[in-house]
């Protein structure tokens, strides 16, 4: 027998012997067995037969065959195209945001609405999404903040509002532009780097890396889809003529 079949021998048998293992151990060991290097955060069976659900990183989703032993990356819809792997995705976000504390965050506005709101102050995006929040008057806002890296200025406007006597205006000041050309002082103040890394730290703990993400009355959206978030706000009004 020459090298090459011995080896091919010797990895079919490796194969085989991954197979037979998935069958005797629960899936969970299997996978732990078969990918002993990636740490994952939860392990749930997905209702699909032989398909486990991986959450790895927070809120990352992959997903393990057990039988065969394969890890495969995407996403899954269901034949009424009802996207699987984003629902499930919303839900660990919104199970995580029961924890979220609010105390830290910028409150603006006193409405019957919640909408909490990771931003940056330089993101075009979340300018928008500030706007169309700002001409609200039934929703109380909690602001996180989440500067991205190549945003060079906007962890100076971040302290700058977290500096400032009125937050609130201040948040409209750097969300609106004014700080794009205004001579503002820089806050060097320890609890304005404190603050920053907190919100980084609770951002990065419900799994958002990209801005902005809103929680609108118990439902996540993801960048500024204003459909989704009308939808949001008017389900609020619809459960209470319900009731």
């Amino acid at each position: 027998m020459g090298k090459k079949s011995a080896l091919f021998l010797l990895a079919g048998i490796f194969l085989l012997g991954i197979t037979f293992t998935a069958f005797a151990q629960s899936a969970e060991e299997s996978f732990k067995k078969v990918f002993p290097a990636l740490k994952f955060d939860a392990f749930n069976s997905t209702g699909i037969k032989g398909i486990y659900e991986v959450v790895i990183d927070g809120t990352n989703i992959i997903y393990f065959a057990a039988e065969p032993g394969y890890l495969f990356v995407g996403e899954i819809w269901d034949r009424n195209r009802i996207n699987i792997t984003a629902n499930r995705i919303s839900e660990i976000i919104l199970s995580k945001a029961k924890a979220l504390p609010l105390d830290k965050a910028i409150k603006i506005g006193t409405g019957k609405n919640i909408a909490i709101e990771f931003t940056d102050p330089d993101c075009p995006y979340c300018r928008k999404a500030s706007l169309f929040f700002s001409q609200k008057t039934d929703v109380t806002r909690y602001v996180f903040f989440l500067p991205l890296p190549m945003h060079k200025d906007a962890e100076n406007k971040v302290k700058y509002v977290f500096c400032a006597q009125d937050k609130a205006q201040a948040y409209e000041e750097a969300m609106t532009g004014k700080l794009d050309s205004m001579k503002y002082e820089a806050c060097t103040k320890p609890e304005a780097n404190d603050l920053l890394k907190a919100h980084k730290e609770i951002a990065e703990k419900m799994g958002i890396s990209g801005t902005p993400f809103f929680i609108v009355n118990n439902k996540a959206i993801s960048g500024a889809n204003f459909a989704q978030i009308e939808a949001a706000l008017k389900s609020k009004d619809d459960a209470a003529q319900q009731k």
